[in-house]
């Protein structure tokens, strides 16, 4: 039996015109006059699921969910090469939210963040402190130069198979780049040639797959299977692993007192690969309202044993606190 509550659809939807030519889709589901709860997805360029809707009480929350710049139904889109991500950034995404929090009308809200979702979330929690009334994160991150050298190259001793075809994927004219994992790909990403990027959209989902599969061997995302979501995918996360995610190194974690009185709760797997607990047991000390929940057998997909049920409880707890 699912932990999840069952599936809705969105009472309202719509696109945010941020003015300097992208399109934010976003929704809004459960309860019109319900606590505003915001959803972060990951990827960066990962886009919104619909079970992520399911993890809130629809009676409660009015859920709102967005897809983020040039991923999803957001426009322009970044499988498009044609696609200039300069103004797709960690700042440009706070700015976005802040933006629909505006047009929804929302004084504060409770901030859902999972993986890359829970940097945007700090991000935005730590520039905004009075707009946000508690915060849930899973598979914990602050995309610290760490963190993406990890995901990038750190893991190479536990898939040495999978490191060794990640790395023959950059060819042999770009011999010398593959010490730079996310510059190579980003450049292979943005080739002229329409196959050259499929491939390496392709063969960086396929490394990303080894960590998965370890924790949930029945298999990886359906959303994978479709080039358009890995191309979209794959170009938006090198794009900000190339450029550190606009992040002073170890900020979010430096500037966690900027989250006093905002309460939180860290849902964090053991057996997170590509997140590693370190990093959620580092927040945790830096922030004192929070509170570490260390899942025995969880990865870091919201599916995995336990997570699904944690993030719902954890939202439960806070379906009736006292917003802002």
């Amino acid at each position: 039996m699912s932990a999840l509550y069952p599936k809705i659809e969105p009472y309202d939807h719509g696109l945010l015109d941020t003015g300097d030519g992208n399109l934010i889709y976003w929704e809004t589901c459960g309860n019109p006059n319900g606590w505003p709860a915001l959803v972060l997805h990951g990827g960066p360029g990962s886009g919104c699921s619909t079970d992520a809707r399911r993890q809130f009480d629809p009676e409660a929350y009015r859920i709102v969910l967005f897809d983020q710049r040039n991923c999803g139904r957001s426009l322009p889109s970044a499988a498009d090469p044609t696609t200039d991500l300069s103004l797709n950034t960690t700042w440009h995404l706070v700015a976005d939210i802040e933006k629909l929090r505006l047009v929804l009308d929302i004084d504060s809200w409770l901030l859902f963040g999972n993986s890359w979702g829970s940097t945007l979330a700090l991000a935005y929690a730590e520039t905004h402190p009075q707009r946000v009334a508690a915060i849930v994160l899973s598979g914990v991150t602050t995309t610290r130069r760490s963190e993406i050298d990890w995901l990038c190259r750190g893991m190479a001793p536990l898939f040495p198979e999978e490191w060794h075809r990640f790395r023959q994927g950059i060819p042999s004219s770009m011999q010398g780049l593959d010490e730079d994992m996310a510059g190579a790909y980003h450049r292979l990403l943005n080739d002229p040639d329409p196959q050259t990027r499929l491939k390496a959209a392709r063969d960086w989902h396929d490394w990303e797959a080894a960590s998965i599969l370890l924790a949930d061997p029945d298999g990886l995302p359906r959303r994978w299977a479709d080039p358009v979501y890995v191309l979209t995918r794959a170009r938006i996360i090198t794009h900000y692993f190339l450029n550190g995610a606009w992040l002073e190194d170890g900020v979010l974690l430096r500037n966690a007192a900027q989250l006093a009185g905002i309460p939180g709760i860290l849902l964090q797997g053991r057996f997170d690969i590509e997140a590693p607990l370190v990093t959620a047991w580092e927040l945790a000390r830096a922030w004192p309202e929070s509170e570490l929940r260390i899942l025995p057998y969880a990865a870091h997909s919201t599916a995995n044993p336990g997570m699904s049920a944690a993030i719902v409880a954890a939202t439960d707890r806070f379906r009736n606190f006292p917003q802002k």
